[in-house]
C-alpha cells in the first residue's frame, strides 16, 4: 500500500503592498515584500486514486469543492500540461481564514503542485510548475517554495529568496471574508494608468528584526484604504494591535481582513494573544512565527 503524501500550505503575509498601477489589459501591477508564517492548511495526496478533494479541519465548512476550487484547478491544470501525469486523491484540513488576505487558496493549490511533482519525478525547479502556478492564481508562484521574497507584476515576478530576520507575530482575523476582486475595483484605477516605478529587482536583506520594521515604516499596503470602506472592522483590528503591549509595527496583509502585528519576543506574542482572545473570542488570532 503507498503512503499518502503530505505537505504545509503556509499562510502567505505581505509585509507592505504597492499598487503600481492598471495595466492595459485590466490587471493591476503590485509589488510585495513577502514572507511566511508558520500556520497553515495541511495537504495529503493518495497516489493514483481517481482526482478528487476532502475536506477537514475548523475552516473546512466555508469551502467549496467545485470546478472553481484551487486546488483542483491546480491539479487539472499541470495534467493538461504534463500528459500522462500521475494523479490522486487530495485531503485538505483547512484551518486558514477563507478570502483573508493571507494566501490561504493559492498556498493550497501550490501545495497541490509540489506533491504532484514530488509523484511524478518533476524536479521543483522545473519551469512547468511555475509556468502552471502563474495560470492557477496570481499568489501561487511565491507559495511554490514559501520562502521570503519580493513579488511583483501580477505575481509572476520573484526576486531572489531573502534571509529574513525572525518575526514573531501575530495573525489576527475578525471574520470578514473581503474578496479581492472588490478591493480592486474600489482603486477605481482605469486601465493603463501606471501611478510609480517598482523597486529595485532585488531587495537586501534586513540584518535585524529592528532594521526590517524600521524599513516598514517607509512602506505601505495600497488596498487598505478601499478595504477599510468594504469592512471597517479592519480599522479596529488595527487600532486593538497596536494598542497591544509590545507592538512594535502593524499592518493589513494583502487585499485584507487579516492584519499582522509584529513583537520582540515569543513570549510577548502569545502574551497579546491570550489577551486578545479574551477580548475577541470570535476572532481567529494566531501567534507565529515570520520568516
Amino acid at each position: 500500500m503507498v503512503l499518502p503524501l503530505t505537505t504545509r500550505a503556509r499562510a502567505k503575509v505581505n509585509l507592505d503592498l504597492r499598487v503600481l498601477g492598471r495595466r492595459a489589459d485590466g490587471y493591476h501591477e503590485l509589488e510585495s515584500l513577502v514572507a511566511f508564517a508558520g500556520v497553515g492548511d495541511t495537504l495529503s495526496l493518495a497516489p493514483d486514486a481517481p482526482l478528487a478533494l476532502t475536506l477537514a479541519g475548523s475552516r473546512a465548512e466555508k469551502l467549496a469543492v467545485d470546478k472553481d476550487n484551487l486546488v483542483l484547478r491546480a491539479a487539472r491544470a499541470l495534467a493538461a500540461a504534463r500528459p500522462g501525469l500521475r494523479l490522486g486523491g487530495f485531503h485538505l484540513v483547512k484551518r486558514l481564514p477563507i478570502a483573508s488576505g493571507i494566501g490561504g487558496g493559492s498556498a493550497d493549490a501550490a501545495a497541490a503542485l509540489r506533491l504532484l511533482a514530488r509523484l511524478n519525478g518533476i524536479a521543483p525547479a522545473d519551469p512547468l510548475l511555475r509556468a502552471v502556478a502563474t495560470g492557477v492564481g496570481a499568489d501561487v508562484p511565491v507559495c511554490l517554495d514559501s520562502r521570503a521574497r519580493l513579488m511583483a507584476g501580477i505575481g509572476e515576478r520573484l526576486g531572489p529568496v531573502l534571509r529574513l530576520p525572525p518575526l514573531f507575530a501575530l495573525l489576527v482575523n475578525p471574520g470578514v471574508g473581503v474578496e479581492t476582486v472588490g478591493v480592486f475595483r474600489m482603486l477605481g484605477l482605469e486601465a493603463g494608468k501606471m501611478l510609480s516605478a517598482a523597486r529595485a529587482g532585488s531587495l537586501a536583506a534586513p540584518g535585524s528584526a529592528a532594521e526590517l520594521i524600521s524599513y516598514l515604516t517607509s512602506t505601505t499596503n495600497d488596498l487598505a484604504a478601499p478595504a477599510l470602506r468594504i469592512a471597517p472592522v479592519i480599522n479596529e483590528v488595527l487600532e486593538r494591535l497596536v494598542a497591544l503591549p509590545g507592538c512594535r509595527f502593524a499592518r493589513m496583509s494583502g487585499s485584507g481582513a487579516t492584519c499582522y502585528a509584529l513583537f520582540d519576543d515569543c513570549t510577548v506574542s502569545a502574551a497579546a494573544a491570550k489577551a486578545l482572545q479574551r477580548e475577541h473570542p470570535d476572532w481567529w488570532i494566531k501567534p507565529t512565527l515570520l520568516g
